[in-house]
């Protein structure tokens, strides 16, 4: 029997994961748009970040910030892309980040974490991290501090086989494809300990800090954490490896059946308790 959490994340996925690409189903696109603005805009006053792009028009990302028990303290920003990809459904790319997000912020809503949080959801993710990089930034033209940025980006696959972009992480990482991964620049790699060690509470965890914002391992860069890095804040990109592990990736196949809903539920339930805390 599923539990509650795994019902509402169910729930969840189902309504976000359908064709929702800005060219190839704009329909689809703004349906989950939406979707967001009524569910998060329910939570708190909801804020529409536009941006224009020359390759994909006009975006909307979506930022809902929520008090914290300490309203002094640096704000932390969680995000997850909405739109979807190319000739794909997009279950694991991103509508199990979106679950998870909606998830967060119900609670965080109803009570309160250590410090002030900003839930975004991104637009234009599948072309090149467009939405993340205009917020990105206008953000550090603002000067505006914050404690992390972080990443949901692909959450609830699992798979008995696990590839690197190295063969020699096998030996430190493993064979089988059963850990969440938090993947960090050298700023944010100072908070990996604790947050693995209450993320890994819930479920396994690994962690990988990376040099340089990633740019001698480009596959770390394919999420909204990247346009982070580049504009020198602290973030890092939870992450079930995406395409390492997940043989559905932008494929019409990745669909909430393929997912492991067990392990999403304690993902989740992590992140809560990692982040909050935070």
């Amino acid at each position: 029997m599923r539990s509650e959490l795994q019902q509402r994340l169910l729930a969840d996925l189902h309504q976000i994961a359908i064709p929702r690409h800005v060219h190839w189903n704009p329909l689809g696109l703004m349906s989950v748009r939406e979707l967001l603005r009524e569910r998060l805009g329910a939570l708190g006053e909801l804020e529409e970040h536009r941006f224009h792009t020359n390759s994909a028009g006009d975006g909307v990302n979506l930022i809902l910030r929520l008090p914290g028990q300490d309203p002094n303290l640096e704000p932390l920003l969680v995000g997850a892309h909405y739109d979807g990809p190319l000739h794909s459904p997009g279950a694991d790319d991103n509508a199990s980040g979106i679950a998870a997000l909606l998830e967060l912020a119900r609670r965080w809503a109803k009570t309160p974490p250590r410090r002030p949080v900003w839930l975004v959801a991104f637009d234009q993710e599948e072309w090149g991290m467009l939405g993340s990089e205009a917020l990105a930034a206008q953000l550090r033209a603002e000067r505006q501090q914050l404690k992390l940025m972080v990443s949901l980006e692909m959450l609830a696959y699992t798979a008995d086989e696990q590839n690197y972009p190295h063969e020699a992480m096998r030996a430190v990482y493993g064979n089988t494809g059963d850990f969440i991964a938090l993947v960090a620049n050298t700023g944010a790699g100072l908070m990996l300990p604790g947050l693995a060690q209450r993320l890994g509470r819930h479920v396994t965890t690994k962690v990988l800090p990376v040099p340089n914002a990633g740019r001698a391992i480009p596959d770390v860069r394919l999420s909204d954490h990247s346009p982070f890095w580049d504009q020198g804040y602290n973030a890092l990109m939870v992450t079930d490896t995406s395409f390492m592990r997940n043989p559905h990736y932008h494929r019409m196949s990745d669909t909430v059946d393929s997912l492991d809903l067990v392990f999403f539920s304690k993902v989740v339930e992590g992140l809560d308790a990692a982040l909050g805390a935070l």
